[in-house]
């Protein structure tokens, strides 16, 4: 009998304990710690020139984001989160977490978007743990090898080349609706609006990895100008006279509405809750402000538009170009309630965060200049509570110490080394209390001095377009990557209309061999000769069009270009769509000079060149 009753109580005393252990575990809502999964899926949004004070949820009472702010509500955000103050800079920063100047990458033109072949991506280090990586939409950071996405860790690459629609490596009179990108390597024309496509494009690519572990990084070019959307997102802003630009609220409207699709494809597959998304901007707001009169168009105090109370806009060194929004949110992990973290965050800190939320084994020492923000997620800023951060943007060629650059440590900010405000007592950095406060500009000036001390060594090391490898052969390098210390043609405008300057590319040749360089004065997709007018971009036609928009004829009469050791000139004819040159090339760093001469005398650069390898 007592054998009988053992054998009936035991197996349910086993489920009773097995029960009250589950059931005294602690709420998923309620606990504060990240919870581990098996191998989380990871979606970054990043959007183009979108500022702190561009969305509803925080604060602006003029757009409509409803999906943004949904995901606002259910996500961790850092409300004291910054990043550079202009596009390529984040992006370095953000893919590599190191400070944007040790990847080379400290501007948007110049050859100083370009990232160190040595550098390694968050892609990278998630397709060394299995995962499929792919990227949509904007890159910056080099178009050619070997700086392209599918060289740095993405298997599927969908972009459009440059920084915007209409620079001057983006596909000639692209114009947002119906444009050729490059897809994997080759130039592919797609239907639809430049951001639609990015995010069906990443939907389609979503469903067919669904059963398997994948990183997507989604970068929309908008709302990067130029300013051009379908009139239903631009029509409910049009007549509001608190909105500086209305074709600006439409295409962050448009962005929103691409964010509600892809959540509900999500859940119709099963992913959303084991997905990591993160939503953010690469700098501040680039138009939805307007200065006040006789304010610097990007240093200046806001008189128009919502900037979250925030001085400067995309560009500026104050608050207002580089504090941006960020939220993340991953049910499985506990991170799907809406919660602020207000301690100071970069973007250097989300790569070692996705590290750590991924369990991902790094195979190198990266050495971040970022930290891991789960520690901040569970309640411990101890190693975020005396920070400091520095972001800047330099337009010139090599950095220059305190140029541009805010210098940020809890609620003070110091501005190019002679300007300091509190925060807490000033949040639109009107009062300089640098005289007020003389030790704590001294101590922070004494920080930089450290930190650059620690940094400048590295910029010695130059990113080279690498030609003669079959990963890219022939090679076109384009003039907005000229390194020059003058104006920079980065813009199709700029080609139409004939700017006059000069620069040259660095290259390194990969092989010894004999080489054809082309100059051309139009991209080789126009197929127009050297002497023509460019035709008006089609989204121009019919309109009241600026006489900086038409194009130009330009009357060249000869050609030279400098390589190695080599000088070689050539005449023109103005009906060929280049000049050739034959070439023998020795293994090596190196620097390309080209030059048109025009009938005036004047000259001014080649805009296009290819290089190739005769095989």
């Amino acid at each position: 009998m007592k054998n009988s009753i053992k054998k009936y109580l035991f197996p349910r005393l086993i489920i009773v304990a097995i029960f009250l252990v589950v059931s005294c575990k602690p709420n998923k809502k309620e606990s504060t710690e990240i919870l581990k999964t098996d191998k989380p899926n990871v979606i970054v949004l990043m959007v183009d020139d979108v500022g702190y004070g561009d969305i509803a949820a925080q604060g602006n009472e003029w757009i409509k984001t409803p999906n943004i702010d949904k995901l606002h509500d259910q996500s961790t955000r850092l409300t004291n989160f910054h990043v550079s103050p202009t596009c390529a800079p984040t992006r370095a920063a953000f893919m590599t977490g190191h400070h944007n100047y040790r990847t080379g990458v400290f501007f948007t033109i110049k050859g100083r978007s370009l990232i160190l072949e040595k550098e390694k991506t968050m892609a990278q280090v998630f397709k060394d743990n299995g995962y499929n990586t792919a990227m949509f939409g904007k890159w910056h950071l080099g178009d050619n090898y070997p700086f392209r996405p599918q060289d740095k860790g993405f298997d599927e690459v969908l972009m459009n080349n440059g920084g915007g629609v209409g620079q001057t490596m983006d596909y000639w009179n692209n114009d947002y609706f119906d444009d050729t990108y490059v897809h994997n390597g080759k130039l592919e024309k797609f239907e639809g609006y430049c951001t639609d496509v990015w995010f069906e494009n990443a939907k389609k690519y979503i469903g067919e990895h669904k059963d398997e572990p994948f990183f997507c990084y989604l970068a929309t070019n908008a709302a990067h100008s130029p300013y051009w959307v379908d009139n239903k997102y631009l029509d409910p802003y049009k007549d509001n006279e608190n909105i500086p630009n209305a074709a600006f609220y439409g295409m962050i409207a448009n962005i929103d509405e691409n964010l509600g699709k892809l959540v509900d494809y999500l859940k119709s597959i099963d992913l959303m809750d084991n997905t990591i998304l993160v939503f953010t901007s690469d700098n501040g707001s680039a138009a939805g402000n307007k200065m006040g009169e006789g304010q610097d168009r990007l240093d200046g105090f806001i008189a128009k538009g919502n900037n979250a109370g925030m001085r400067g806009v995309k560009a500026s060194m104050y608050e207002g170009g580089h504090r941006v929004p960020f939220y993340i949110h991953w049910k499985n992990g506990g991170i799907n309630v809406g919660k602020d973290i207000n301690d100071l965050t970069a973007h250097y800190d989300i790569f070692p965060t996705l590290v750590e939320l991924c369990d991902l084994e790094l195979k190198e020492d990266l050495k971040f200049d970022g930290s891991s923000l789960v520690p901040l997620m569970n309640g411990d800023n101890s190693n975020f509570d005396d920070r400091i951060v520095y972001v800047n943007t330099q337009f010139s060629t090599d950095p220059v110490p305190w140029k541009r650059t805010a210098l940020m440590h809890k609620n003070w900010r110091l501005v190019e080394g002679t300007e300091l405000y509190d925060l807490n007592t000033d949040p639109e950095q009107r009062t300089n209390l640098a005289d007020k406060y003389p030790e704590k500009v001294e101590l922070y000036k004494a920080e930089y001095d450290k930190w650059w001390a620690e940094i400048e060594p590295t910029f010695v090391e130059k990113p080279f377009f690498i030609v003669g490898n079959e990963a890219e052969n022939p090679t076109t390098l384009f003039c907005h990557d000229w390194h020059s210390e003058t104006f920079t043609p980065w813009k199709q405008d700029h080609i139409r209309t004939g700017q006059i300057n000069n620069g040259f590319w660095r290259v390194k040749v990969e092989e010894a061999g004999t080489y054809t360089i082309k100059l051309r004065r139009w991209p080789e997709e126009t197929h127009l000769p050297l002497g023509a007018k460019a035709p008006l971009r089609p989204a121009l036609e019919g309109t009241s069009v600026t006489a900086s928009k038409k194009s130009k004829a330009l009357n060249i009469e000869n050609s030279r270009i400098e390589i190695q050791d080599i000088k070689m000139s050539k005449p023109v004819n103005l009906d060929d769509e280049y000049v050739e040159y034959k070439v023998d090339l020795e293994k090596g760093e190196t620097h390309l000079y080209t030059w048109f001469t025009l009938n005036d005398g004047v000259e001014i650069g080649a805009y296009y060149a290819t290089i190739e390898k005769q095989l």
